[in-house]
């Protein structure tokens, strides 16, 4: 006889040997949603080549919390991470079971979640190789790396279509970025660490930023790569049991609590949300310390 747990196995959508990309996304997204009827979708805006920014929308509760990943094209794992939280999630609440000692029907009850799982589809196709490179779009992206060639291309695209790096896009002491990758020679459109022409330039990050204006939620945590690092500070900005969060988090995950380096303290999301807040906002830096390997391997 098949034992339950081969049969969840057989039966999965999401499968995590594979490189993750756009269509791949949208896929799994309506196949999630015909299996599970108690989560929603929601687009939350589009990116610069016009595909859809779709957003996961879990539990009808009160303790409202916000997830985003893939905001880095070249960190696309962290898109197949959240993807593969959500069915966890489903398959636990489709069966009244636990995940990680806490009952899924309750915490449904009790929070509602929303997941962007790929803030950046534009940056991610790239990367992943699902752009034909006699293309015009394949041409734009090679034109913009041409001016750094010590940056590897594809493997080293974390900006958007236009060049922009979509985490040094928000309003938290934008300027102070800008001067410091400036410095750095990320003065023009590049693979990555230019902060574009000004604060929320871009329709991705615009889009995440009034999402998150919309939603008001208690807590947030941006996924990115690499290194089993917590970030939880933004300059001197001490919400409220954020340290207490974080320390827990370190102690579910092994993951340590670090402060982020000054030259990367500037105009990221979770910098923005603790100061448009005094809320907990968290950088979670997944995946083992491997030195300058991106993309992070499966």
């Amino acid at each position: 006889m098949e034992n339950k747990s081969n049969r969840i196995a057989s039966s999965e959508i999401i499968n995590t040997a594979e490189p993750y990309y756009y269509n791949k996304l949208i896929y799994n997204i309506h196949e999630l949603l015909s299996r599970y009827t108690f989560i929603q979708s929601i687009i939350i805006g589009n990116s610069v080549l016009g595909k859809s920014i779709p957003c996961i929308k879990i539990g009808k509760g009160s303790n409202v919390v916000l997830y985003h990943a893939g905001i880095h094209a070249n960190e696309w794992i962290t898109s197949l991470l959240m993807m593969k939280f959500i069915e966890n999630f489903c398959i636990a609440y489709e069966e009244n079971n636990n995940m990680h000692g806490f009952n899924i029907r309750d915490l449904y009850n009790r929070t509602t979640l929303y997941i962007v799982p790929m803030v950046n589809p534009d940056g991610i196709d790239l990367v992943t190789g699902n752009i034909p490179q006699d293309s015009k779009i394949f041409d734009n992206y090679r034109q913009i790396a041409t001016s750094f060639p010590n940056i590897p291309f594809p493997d080293g695209w974390k900006a958007n279509f236009n060049g922009v790096d979509l985490n040094l896009q928000f309003p938290a002491e934008w300027e102070e970025a800008k001067r410091i990758k400036y410095a750095q020679g990320f003065n023009k459109p590049a693979p990555r660490d230019y902060v574009g022409e000004g604060p929320l330039t871009e329709p991705e990050a615009l889009a995440l930023y009034n999402f998150t204006l919309a939603h008001n939620p208690k807590l947030t945590i941006s996924y990115h790569t690499q290194g089993e690092v917590i970030f939880w500070q933004y300059l001197d900005y001490k919400p409220t049991n954020a340290l207490e969060i974080a320390t827990k988090f370190s102690e579910l995950s092994g993951y340590n609590i670090e402060e982020v380096p000054l030259n990367s303290s500037f105009a990221g999301y979770k910098d923005w949300f603790i100061a448009q807040y005094n809320k907990p906002g968290y950088t979670i830096e997944a995946g083992l310390r491997r030195k300058s390997v991106t993309p992070f391997p499966i």
